[in-house]
């Protein structure tokens, strides 16, 4: 049944609105991932230490999660969505086409923390203007779409890259991102619906945004949180195939089939995101989810035992890159089922914090027991916490009319 305070709804789920915020999810990760591609040898140009990398992205990406949060609580104001993301899509353009300007890492440090925040206060803004643009029977193709767009642009953006640096150099790449960051703003700008309010809605305090958020989100947060602290950076996936495939073909041939592997990752992730969302809409998205999860889980686990072929790392890295379709398509979409219209934003913006933060904890302690134990121990915790984190998603279902698949979401 179609939403009234929907105008979009009945217009089918593929719509002007959809099909906009998709383009810019495309172009923008198309600009940012063509400038994160060439971003270790830029630093390295600018004679910055190793440890500037991790620096510049931990405080990045730190800024941005706390941005997702004010970002939900902004998105709370319908009025308000188009022009945060407007802006967060265009100060995350201008910032990135700006790094080829900076002389120190120090600099580049400063505007990927301003581009990052734009990142993060974006989100929820563009999340829900994507679940008010369609009937809640079809979030999870909706947000299938956008993610597929998204996965999409994570290709071109290291494709362009390689591309472009023999002609154009590392400076002249990055001011080349400049395009397809301002693409981004001008397809939500001219294309993106305008948020409205529906009747009797009031703009709630900051305290009301979160505290009136339903049990039954806190309690999928709590399956999506455990199966987050063991989702790692795919960072790591490209390390451990480098390592592995270093001793046969060499260290250089060995990263450039890492790279290569993460780009079929990517390709895979982008293909797996519309089908994982539309099945969603069939199944029921919060056991199909789960079973994403438990896909991750197998991922990691083939790192644990004999040292994978090169045909055997192509498959757990295919079998990542569906994990990440499932994941990101299924649970946006979940979400906008159990959280009332009034507090959407701030649902998706704590959503979007529990990731980041759960980001934060696997790298860290995958990482630390990587280096303290074995490669084996990291994947092996990976493994424990995302196939604990299915279970959660389904044990901790709760009951009632807020329940992810019991119908459409109600204001």
């Amino acid at each position: 049944m179609s939403d009234p305070s929907s105008p979009t709804a009945s217009k089918g789920w593929l719509n002007r609105e959809v099909v906009g915020i998709g383009l810019a999810s495309l172009f923008s990760d198309w600009g940012h991932e063509t400038a994160t591609a060439i971003l270790p040898a830029f630093l390295t140009m600018l004679g910055a230490p190793a440890v500037a990398l991790g620096i510049i992205e931990g405080v990045a990406d730190g800024l941005s999660s706390f941005a997702k949060l004010v970002g939900g609580w902004i998105a709370d104001r319908p009025e308000r969505r188009k022009p945060t993301g407007i802006a967060g899509y265009a100060t995350t353009a201008i910032t990135t086409f700006a790094y080829s300007f900076a002389q120190s890492w120090p600099m580049i440090l400063v505007l990927r923390g301003v581009g990052w925040i734009g990142r993060g206060s974006r989100g929820p803004s563009r999340d829900s203007l994507l679940a008010d643009s369609v009937e809640a029977s079809h979030t999870g193709r909706a947000f299938g779409f956008e993610r597929a767009m998204d996965s999409l642009g994570a290709v071109f953006g290291p494709l362009s890259a390689l591309g472009l640096m023999g002609t154009f150099g590392a400076r002249g790449v990055l001011q080349w991102t400049l395009l397809p960051g301002l693409a981004a703003a001008a397809c939500f700008a001219f294309m993106a619906p305008a948020g409205k309010r529906f009747e009797g809605q009031h703009a709630p305090s900051v305290r009301a945004s979160f505290s009136q958020l339903p049990k039954t989100f806190w309690h999928f947060l709590a399956g999506v949180f455990v199966h987050g602290v063991g989702d790692f950076a795919p960072t790591l996936l490209i390390l451990r195939a480098t390592q592995i495939l270093a001793p046969r073909f060499g260290m250089g041939m060995a990263t450039t089939i890492a790279i290569a592997l993460y780009t079929f990752h990517n390709v895979v992730n982008s293909a797996a995101s519309y089908p994982a969302g539309a099945l969603g809409d069939k199944l029921g998205k919060r056991g199909l989810l789960a079973v994403g999860y438990l896909i991750a889980a197998a991922a990691y686990a083939g790192f644990i035992f004999e040292r994978p072929t090169l045909p055997a790392l192509a498959v757990l890295f295919a079998l990542a890159g569906v994990h990440g379709g499932f994941q990101e398509s299924l649970e946006k979409s979940v979400a906008a089922e159990v959280l009332p219209r009034a507090n959407r934003g701030s649902g998706f913006g704590v959503l979007a914090a529990t990731n980041g933060l759960g980001d934060v904890v696997s790298s860290v302690v995958v990482g630390a027991l990587w280096s303290a134990v074995s490669p084996a121990a990291g994947f092996a915790y990976a493994a424990f916490f995302t196939a604990l984190g299915a279970v959660l998603v389904l044990w901790l279902r709760g009951n009632g009319r807020n329940a992810p698949d019991s119908g459409p979401a109600r204001a």
